[in-house]
């Protein structure tokens, strides 16, 4: 049975084949070449993807980032859609399951929502439950810089707190919806803000996400 992650990938590659090399994406500074070359680099580049979080190793990073956006589109994208080499971690389905199934949803919708003609994406239960569950888990780092408290809401009533503090802003919307919002993509998630205006409106520009 494949997993999400696998399903996530796949769904990803068809994404930037079809927007083609130069297409915009939801992550700043970066077009769909770019993305993909970073999705590249995390699996396959595993001397210089901590970069993405140690700035020790962000030369290095920036320097295998060049290099793989050099190479043809076409190869950066059978590099996704084929996966992780043998000798990976991420080629161990629990650790692809872990660690890749929020990373390419997110990527997935950086790419669609991007596009002036998105429109929302209908997920199935199971994989919105899986979503939510990986959030509560992400809650609090990813909501580590917010600005104000900060609680995520499911539609059915289920929360999760990402940030103690005063005022709190309430992010109502499915599970994936609050993925990208804690992601960083509050312009583009589809949610309701339940707050003081001020405190919304800092939470909408606040630095969330890894």
């Amino acid at each position: 049975m494949s997993t999400h992650a696998k399903r996530e990938r796949l769904l990803l590659a068809d994404l930037l084949e079809s927007a083609g090399p130069e297409a915009p994406t939801l992550c700043e500074g970066w077009r769909t070449r770019e993305l993909a070359a970073h999705v590249v680099v995390r699996e396959r580049r595993p001397d210089a993807a901590g970069g993405i979080l140690l700035n020790v190793l962000k030369a290095r990073l920036d320097k295998a980032m060049a290099e793989y956006t050099a190479k043809p589109y076409e190869e950066l994208i059978q590099l996704i859609r084929t996966g992780p080499p043998k000798m990976s971690v991420y080629s161990l389905k629990q650790i692809d399951e872990a660690a890749n199934a929020v990373e390419f949803y997110v990527h997935a919708e950086d790419v669609r929502r991007a596009q002036p003609d998105w429109s929302p994406r209908e997920l199935d239960p199971v994989f919105s439950d899986s979503l939510w569950s990986r959030l509560e888990k992400l809650a609090r780092l990813t909501g580590r810089r917010s600005p104000v408290g900060l609680v995520l809401r499911r539609p059915n009533g289920q929360t999760a707190v990402a940030h103690k503090g005063t005022p709190v802003v309430t992010v109502t919307g499915d599970p994936g919806e609050l993925t990208l919002f804690c992601f960083g993509r509050q312009d583009a998630s589809r949610i309701e803000l339940d707050g003081e205006k001020d405190a919304v409106a800092k939470l909408t520009t606040a630095k969330l996400g890894l």
